[in-house]
C-alpha cells in the first residue's frame, strides 16, 4: 500500500510539472508575417528574434513564422494586419507604406544611403524618432530593423551605358524607384515582390531593381543573366507589433520581447554584411556576370535623374524633409 501510495504522488507531481510547464509553452502563440523568402536576410533574423523569445520568456511565448507570403499578405498589406492585430508582428519593406507617411521613403531614396553602414547610420542617429512615432500613432510598435544589401540592376542584359539603362523594362519596390529610372530613361513598374517572377516568365520585365540577395532568394538566374552593382540604396524592412498586444504582455514578457528585438537588431546588422560575398559566389555559380564597376557617364546619368525622386520626396516631407538630411550629412561627418 505504501509502494501505491509513493507511486501514486510521484505520478500527481510528473503530470503536475508536466500540466504547468504545457501551460507555459501555450501561453502566448501568435503569427509572424514576411512576404519575402524563408532562405532571404530578414528570414534569418526573424528566426533569431523568434528563438531568442521562446528561450527569454521560457517557452511561454511562441512564434508561428509565416515567410513568402504564405499568409496572403502583401508587404503594404501587413501594415493595417499589424495594426488591426489581424496578425500580431510582421516584418516589412518601408517603401510600399509610403502612403501611410512619405517617412517611409526615406531609407530608399536613391544614392543617400549606398551602403549599409550609412543605412544604418541614417537610422540610428537620425530617423528612428520618426519612425516611433507613425507607428505609435497607428497602434505598433517597432522592434528592430532588418537591412538589405545595396540595390542593384538584374537584367537580361549587360547595362553599361545610357543607352542600356533605356532598355529597360524594370521593376521597382516603390515610388523612388518608378521616378528614378522613368527620368532615367527607362520603363519601370512598381511590383511587389511575391509579383516579380510572374512577370519575368512572361516576359512583362526584362530587369529588376533589387540587390544581389534578392535574387539569389529566387533564382533570378532562371530568367536573367546579369547583375549591375550600382549602389542604389541599402534599403530597410521593420519588424513591427501591434501595441496592444505589447502592452498587454505582463511586463517581464514586455522586457523579453525588447530584448529578443535588440538580439535580432544585432544580429540582422552583422549578418548582411556577409551576404554579399556568399551571394556573388551563388551567382558567378550560376553564370551570373556581375558588373562592379560602371562608367562614370551612367553613374552620372543615374545620380542626376534620382535627383528628381530626392526633390519629390522632400517637396512631401516639406522642412522636416531638409532636416533629416541634414542632420544625417552631420552624422555622416562625425
Amino acid at each position: 500500500m505504501k509502494k501505491l501510495w509513493i507511486s501514486l504522488i510521484i505520478l500527481l507531481t510528473v503530470t503536475l510539472l508536466y500540466a504547468t510547464s504545457y501551460a507555459k509553452e501555450v501561453e502566448y502563440k501568435w503569427d509572424m508575417a514576411n512576404e519575402y523568402a524563408e532562405t532571404s536576410v530578414h528570414a534569418e533574423a526573424d528566426k533569431m528574434f523568434i528563438k531568442t523569445l521562446e528561450e527569454l520568456s521560457e517557452g511561454r511565448i511562441k512564434i508561428a513564422y509565416h515567410p513568402g507570403a504564405s499568409l496572403g499578405y502583401k508587404s503594404k498589406d501587413q501594415w493595417d494586419a499589424v495594426g488591426d492585430g489581424a496578425i500580431p508582428l510582421a516584418n516589412t519593406i518601408m517603401g510600399p507604406l509610403r502612403g501611410i507617411d512619405p517617412i517611409f521613403l526615406l531609407s530608399s531614396l536613391p544614392f543617400v544611403t549606398s551602403t549599409v553602414e550609412q543605412s544604418r547610420i541614417m537610422l540610428e542617429k537620425v530617423a528612428r524618432p520618426y519612425y516611433d512615432k507613425i507607428l505609435r500613432d497607428n497602434n505598433q510598435i517597432f522592434l528592430y530593423a532588418s537591412p538589405w544589401p545595396p540595390s542593384g540592376l538584374w537584367s537580361k542584359n549587360p547595362v553599361k551605358s545610357i543607352a542600356d539603362i533605356k532598355k529597360l523594362k524594370v521593376r521597382t519596390y516603390d515610388p523612388n524607384g518608378t521616378i528614378t529610372f522613368k527620368a532615367a530613361g527607362s520603363a519601370p513598374i512598381q511590383l511587389s515582390w511575391a509579383d516579380v517572377v510572374p512577370q519575368l516568365s512572361t516576359g512583362g520585365i526584362n530587369s529588376v531593381l533589387t540587390s544581389a540577395e534578392g535574387g539569389c532568394n529566387v533564382n533570378y538566374w532562371d530568367f536573367l543573366t546579369d547583375f549591375t552593382e550600382i549602389n542604389y540604396c541599402s534599403p530597410l524592412d521593420m519588424a513591427h507589433m501591434n501595441a496592444n498586444i505589447f502592452n498587454d504582455l505582463p511586463k517581464d514578457l514586455q522586457e523579453a520581447v525588447l530584448k529578443a528585438a535588440d538580439v535580432a537588431n544585432n544580429f540582422a546588422w552583422k549578418n548582411v554584411q556577409a551576404r554579399v560575398a556568399k551571394n556573388y559566389k551563388e551567382m558567378a555559380d550560376h553564370n551570373i556576370a556581375i558588373n562592379t564597376d560602371i562608367s562614370s557617364e551612367l553613374s552620372n546619368h543615374l545620380s542626376k535623374s534620382a535627383q528628381v525622386a530626392v526633390d519629390e520626396w522632400l517637396k512631401k516631407m516639406g522642412p522636416e524633409g531638409h532636416k533629416i538630411l541634414n542632420q544625417f550629412k552631420a552624422a555622416m561627418n562625425k
